[in-house]
């Protein structure tokens, strides 16, 4: 018991030990990433995939373990490649010892490149899984971009819309809104092969099976 406990005491040091902080923040990313990884991607594919996917228990039980684990590796992956360029350039950069400017540009560039910009190496697609992570990641940009382009001085620079920055605000959300629900319905309607699968497998699910039914009990309980 004596030796665990200078063997606790021992880790607490280096754990808070400033020298190493650098070096351990790498392992508390890499972890942060995994679980936050885990937390969105399980309750997201247990429903999806029991709801929508057919199949044995055991095998929708796997696809649920597989999109869990591919969500949470590759945001570990991203967040200590990130990390770990953020501290490169910290200290190899152009002013060693400081945080240039667009350091967190190059990082998230190569991170997102090896992490999110490759294909299966079994099916030679790219997965749905990073796909959906993208898709969110890219419409949070487009929303922070349109509220960074009316703040007073930023945007576009020949036009001043700050006299309409507070009406611009207002409506921008309910533009962005239904625009993005009139395209994905249009998109569904005319072309549902190039929506992602998930998505569409909802879609049929609520607009096309409420089409036909058979009885009391394929109305009103369940599909056919």
């Amino acid at each position: 018991m004596a030796r665990i406990r200078d063997a606790q005491e021992m880790l607490e040091q280096v754990v808070l030990d400033p020298r190493y902080h650098e070096i351990l923040s790498l392992v508390k990313t890499a972890r942060n990433g995994a679980v936050y990884g885990t937390k969105v991607r399980f309750p997201h594919a247990l429903v999806m995939i029991f709801l929508f996917r057919s199949g044995t228990f055991r095998e929708k039980a796997m696809l649920v373990f597989r999109a869990t684990r591919h969500h949470a590796s590759n945001l570990a992956r991203f967040a200590t490649i990130y990390k770990l360029t953020m501290l490169a350039l910290k200290h190899y950069g152009p002013t060693p010892g400081k945080e240039g400017p667009y350091d967190s540009f190059f990082a998230g560039l190569l991170g997102g490149y090896i992490v999110f910009g490759g294909r299966s190496k079994r099916s030679g697609k790219i997965s749905s899984v990073n796909q959906q992570i993208v898709i969110y990641v890219f419409a949070r940009v487009v929303l922070a971009l349109a509220r960074l382009a009316v703040k007073p001085g930023y945007g576009l620079p020949v036009v001043s819309l700050e006299p309409y920055h507070s009406r611009i605000s207002y409506y921008a959300w309910p533009a962005f809104a239904s625009l993005s629900w009139a395209s994905v319905m249009l998109l569904f309607r005319h072309h549902p092969e190039d929506l992602q699968s998930s998505l569409r497998s909802s879609m049929v699910y609520i607009y096309n099976d409420c089409n036909s039914w058979d009885s009391l009990r394929t109305l009103v309980w369940h599909n056919k």
